[in-house]
């Protein structure tokens, strides 16, 4: 079945090409999510929640770009709003754990520190390093990088999801690797990493 005949078939409400779309473009959707969230669990979530919305939503593709385009955008669009609320919980529960004291949390991370050999440490702080620096991009920067880099996407796809030009998408992720580059940099120097 190409593209246009499964989003049919869902338009009509066609559970075995819901199934079929579901196991077509289940990892694109995953990748695409966790390149974001960073966590597996969330990602997978979200990728529920993506082929939910598809599912509700498939009578307004119109068919205009390539199917995958519109789940790489419906994908990028939940798993950002998913990072805005959860910074806003983690607003409130940073401050309910200054109250506390923090000390469970302390706790955790020395316990999980002591079972790990110290490569196992440096190669995960090293990931986590370039985690954070991604996540303090600017979003458009980080939505166009990530695509680029962790989805391997042309430019001219990643401007179709992105709703911009190619020149936006050129000038983002440029913008992405020099911001990235400097950040990076400066943790070197503290000898963060």
């Amino acid at each position: 079945m190409d593209e246009l005949q499964l989003i049919k078939g869902i338009q009509q409400g066609d559970r075995k090409s819901f199934q079929q779309l579901v196991e077509k473009y289940r990892q694109l959707v995953m990748n695409t999510c966790f390149g974001i969230v960073h966590n597996r669990n969330d990602a997978e979530d979200l990728t529920q929640d993506v082929f939910l919305e598809v599912f509700r939503t498939a009578e307004n593709f119109r068919g205009e770009s390539q199917l995958s385009t519109w789940l790489y955008r419906i994908a990028t669009n939940r798993s950002l709003n998913f990072i805005r609320n959860n910074k806003r919980k983690g607003f409130f529960q940073s401050i309910e754990e200054a109250f506390a004291g923090g000390r469970n949390r302390s706790k955790e991370i020395s316990n999980y520190q002591a079972d790990q050999p110290d490569q196992k440490i440096t190669g995960q702080q090293r990931k986590e390093m370039l985690h954070q620096a991604i996540d303090k991009l600017p979003e458009k920067q980080r939505v166009a990088f990530i695509l680029n880099k962790y989805e391997e996407l042309p430019y001219q796809q990643i401007a179709e999801i992105m709703e911009i030009s190619l020149a936006s998408v050129e000038s983002l992720i440029h913008r992405a690797k020099k911001n990235l580059q400097n950040q990076l940099y400066e943790c070197y120097k503290k000898k963060c990493i």
